[in-house]
């Protein structure tokens, strides 16, 4: 018997489900909106082949990073928050406002969340 204690760590070493999975989300939809956008005028990201820009930073690795805009944790909520209305979180942020549905940023976030840092 391995008791609470066991049991508890047994379960928090089951991995089997990414953290940062969004059901219901698209990441090929997610690429598209990306395209469309324009996101990669500022960033890199890996699967857009042009533009790629600098200003933003490259976004490969992404699922691997643990905060968004360097403050805010790097979570599926909050991912789409940011990347719906970046100013209303941190008026600095260079980052403008995208106009995205709260579907559609989910599927921008389970694209990002597909860039591991391979």
């Amino acid at each position: 018997m391995i008791g609470l204690a066991g049991a508890t760590l047994v379960a928090c070493a089951d991995k089997s489900i990414p953290p940062r999975q969004l059901a219901g989300a698209d990441p090929a939809r997610g690429l598209a909106l990306i395209e469309a956008e324009g996101c990669a005028a500022c960033h890199a990201i890996p699967g857009v082949k042009w533009p790629r820009g600098a200003v933003g930073g490259s976004l490969a690795g992404f699922a691997g990073q643990s905060t968004l805009g360097g403050r805010f944790p790097n979570r599926p909520d909050t991912l789409a928050a940011w990347l719906r209305d970046a100013p209303a979180m941190a008026q600095d942020t260079a980052m403008p406002a995208s106009g995205l549905t709260e579907s559609q940023a989910r599927d921008v976030a389970a694209y990002l969340y597909t860039l591991d840092a391979d």
